[in-house]
């Protein structure tokens, strides 16, 4: 009772403070930002606990401040190229620190003397592609052009991402519950089901229909953010992809051969824990709506 309790209790708070972080871009920004950083370290730890263990197959020792800081950088150089609309072409240049980051990370190796450089590159990469991208990516989501050169602060897109993510996990396990039989994906995360899956993506899609008909198009005038069908074609990408994210995370976990990722949320372990989902359906998300530009 009390575990539960106090799962109930960080859920809440977790839950609290990302939807209200979407109501301000410069909360926003802060608290992904930090976000990114304790993910990236968390994981960068995972990697170099499997490196030191002497019955490991690999060596790995990556430095885990500078990809940390080198993540956070990211993060803040795209949150600033995608929100500054004064900036013009040389706005681009943010990225450069961030470049040289890389290629030092890449180069200090030959100076290293480490047994197995190749997997500290791999590893060291793998914290910036995984992580700090996709986190970076929510800017793409936030922060969104006008026709007249404006940029708007998004509340919707972004905040789209999770609570379709949510609604998901939360229809999966109900559903799964009482009608689980058929296993998704028992190699890697045997307590899904396909019964689940299909249960939490129909919560979506109906809750995703709902908000687009009541708070999106309050006149029902057709002005919404997005058109119905694009509107429900995005929370369907987003909860494919966030279930694979799911499945990704926990073979990661398994290949480590650890239960969570880390212990900084009571209950619900760590960063990687909670936010596996979206380091695929963020870029998911992006990656559908650039294509409905392009039609």
């Amino acid at each position: 009772m009390k575990n539960f309790l106090i799962r109930a209790i960080t859920g809440i708070l977790f839950v609290a403070i990302v939807v209200t972080c979407f109501l301000d871009p410069r909360a926003m920004v802060l608290l992904f930002a930090l976000v990114t950083g304790l993910t990236v370290w968390e994981f960068t730890g995972l990697v170099n606990q499997r490196g030191n263990d002497d019955e490991a197959p690999v060596h790995v020792t990556v430095n885990r401040f500078i990809c940390t800081v080198a993540g956070v950088y990211f993060f803040f150089a795209v949150a600033y190229f995608c929100s500054d609309v004064y900036g013009g072409s040389a706005k681009s240049m943010v990225f450069i620190p961030y470049l040289v980051t890389v290629v030092y990370l890449l180069v200090a190796e030959l100076y290293g003397k480490q047994p197995d450089p190749i997997n500290n590159w791999a590893y060291t990469m793998l914290s910036q592609m995984y992580i700090a991208l996709p986190f970076s990516l929510i800017n793409v989501l936030a922060f969104t052009a006008t026709p007249d050169g404006r940029v708007m602060f998004n509340t919707i897109l972004p905040l789209s991402v999770f609570v379709c993510l949510w609604l998901n996990d939360t229809g999966a396990y109900c559903v799964g519950s009482l009608l689980g039989r058929h296993k998704l994906f028992p190699r890697i995360s045997p307590g899904k089901s396909w019964e689940g899956s299909i249960g939490g993506a129909v919560v979506v899609l109906l809750v995703a229909w709902a908000i687009h008909y009541f708070l999106l198009d309050p006149d029902h005038t057709g002005q919404a953010i997005l058109p119905l069908a694009e509107w429900l074609g995005l929370s369907l990408t987003i909860v494919v992809f966030g279930t694979w994210g799911d499945l990704v995370e926990s073979l990661f976990k398994r290949t480590l051969g650890i239960k969570d990722s880390g212990n900084i949320l009571p209950g619900h372990g760590g960063m990687l824990d909670r936010f596996d989902s979206s380091l695929l359906a963020i870029p998911a998300a992006v990656i559908y709506l650039y294509t409905l530009t392009l039609f």
